[in-house]
């Protein structure tokens, strides 16, 4: 049943067989980077990384002639028109964004931290500290808020003195 669905290995296969393998592994390199976590590449949002990984890997494909060029193309253009589509769809509704970046979550409020958070999110009380100090705050005591953002950087609120 699969292989009607995405065609044979090693090449070849109609348009929609390609389209669905693209779809397929799409979805599954979203889930992979979803997966792995916000931190682990926290200076993009996880959609743009999949797009850029998987853009160059066709085109290097392409260029190689390991995959076929016509292929190679149609593949492509079906992720950018993807992360164009659900860009666009985000501008306009917040169940893309939520799904492709995640949500926004408090590690700090008012000087407490979010221990629960913290370990759901895997950092550790020296990561907190880290993203303090990067922020010239000392201590949780002098933060009113620390958010771990959707893209996996912590903004940190000082308290006014």
């Amino acid at each position: 049943m699969l292989h009607l669905v995405i065609g044979p290995d090693g090449g070849g296969g109609s348009i929609a067989q390609i389209c669905a393998r693209t779809l397929i592994l799409f979805l599954f390199g979203l889930l992979c980077i979803r997966v792995a976590g916000r931190r682990t590449f926290a200076q993009y949002a996880p959609l743009d990384i999949i797009v850029a990984i998987v853009i160059g890997s066709n085109i290097s494909r392409m260029m190689t002639g390991k995959a076929s060029f016509s292929a190679g193309i149609i593949a492509t253009l079906l992720i950018v028109l993807l992360h164009r589509g659900l860009a666009m769809l985000g501008q306009h509704w917040s169940l893309p964004g939520r799904l492709t970046k995640g949500e926004p979550v408090v590690l700090v409020r008012d000087g407490r931290v979010d221990e629960e958070a913290l370990r759901r999110h895997e950092l550790s009380p020296g990561d907190l500290r880290e993203a303090l100090r990067l922020e010239q705050v000392e201590t949780p005591a002098n933060v009113a808020l620390a958010t771990l953002e959707r893209g996996g950087k912590i903004s940190v609120v000082k308290r006014k003195t």
